[in-house]
């Protein structure tokens, strides 16, 4: 067991892929790509071919990976099967409405397909999964819905690879840890958010026999690095007081957290400590290629912009340091 294990682990890690998020600004088309997904790169070194079923996690962290899989001379076609909040139970359950009822829309993707047509779509060289992340940190909310992916995924695409995609903490200062009251088997900080949807993911990751796209490793080394690290909460920032476009320093933060939004004809301050910004899905997206092209991502052309090179190369080095530190835990189970 664990030697089939490690052998998987290790193949999707020296795989030659990776696909871009649903919105790449030179994205292009192929001959023999499926029509309903994205193409990013066409250059002249390995194509992968990826369909991400998630929540708005799995976006964030694939948003410039087309971008970075350009600069690295491949090619990426991707798919993202995108419900927003979603856990994998909604995913699950929205396949087997679609098997009861195939003309239901409710059982249908926003391209008017169901689960198993979007698996039989393309020949996906990765499939990946992943909890919502409210509930990352239960691993009693995984099962029996990631075996029952797993198996899916195996019926309707046999030769794909399936992945978990691990999705990352809270920000520190995030609402969630502020509750004075928290509930039982609630995270109260951070850190133990971090430990637990952690432990959750490699405990899953396990059970199914799959590797695992840190991203969640990468985000919590990076936040946490005593230079680059998030500092917390500005002290000198009220929010109740504020006014726009006042906002508190969140120099280098991974997370939206506190922006100013109009609707309505209306400015409300508003704070998101859940999604990445722009910085944190750069993040994410590194991992996803070190993980699915089987190559450093420290040195890649694709810089983001308003990110200095040396930041950079931090955020580079960091998703490195991820991957290669769960090569190592895969590496050291095995034997």
């Amino acid at each position: 067991m664990n030697r089939r294990l490690f052998s998987s682990c290790f193949a999707v890690l020296a795989l030659a892929c990776l696909l871009p998020q649903s919105a790449f600004s030179q994205a292009t088309t192929v001959p023999g790509a499926d029509p309903a997904s994205k193409v990013s790169g066409t250059g002249s070194g390995k194509t992968v071919k990826l369909l991400t079923i998630g929540n708005s996690f799995s976006a964030n962290a694939t948003k410039c990976l087309g971008d970075i899989v350009k600069a690295g001379g491949h090619t990426l076609i991707h798919r993202s099967l995108v419900i927003g909040g979603a856990s994998m139970q909604v995913h699950w359950d929205k396949a087997m409405l679609h098997e009861k009822s195939p003309k239901d829309a409710k059982g249908l993707y926003t391209f008017k397909q169901g689960l198993p047509e979007a698996l039989a779509s393309n020949k996906w060289d990765v499939v990946t999964i992943q909890q919502a992340s409210i509930k990352s940190h239960d691993l009693s909310t995984y099962q029996p819905y990631a075996n029952q992916l797993r198996d899916y995924v195996k019926k309707h695409a046999p030769q794909a690879t399936l992945m978990v995609h691990e999705t990352w903490a809270y920000r520190k200062d995030d609402p969630r840890f502020s509750v004075k009251e928290p509930k039982e088997g609630e995270p109260k900080t951070q850190q133990e958010m971090y430990e637990m949807l952690r432990n959750a993911y490699h405990t899953i990751a396990k059970e199914l026999g799959v590797a695992i796209i840190p991203s969640g490793d990468a985000l919590y080394l990076a936040d946490t690095d005593p230079k680059w690290g998030f500092a917390g909460a500005d002290a000198k920032f009220d929010p109740k007081k504020a006014k726009s476009p006042e906002l508190p320093d969140q120099t280098h933060s991974l997370h939206v957290g506190w922006s100013w939004k109009k609707k309505d004809g209306k400015t409300t301050l508003g704070m998101d400590g859940h999604h990445a910004n722009a910085v944190g899905e750069y993040l994410g997206a590194c991992v996803f290629y070190e993980v699915l092209y089987g190559e450093s991502v420290v040195g890649n052309s694709y810089v983001p912009k308003g990110l200095d090179a040396e930041y950079v190369k931090f955020l580079q080095e960091t998703a490195h340091k991820a991957v290669a530190a769960e090569k190592e835990r895969v590496k050291s189970r095995a034997e």
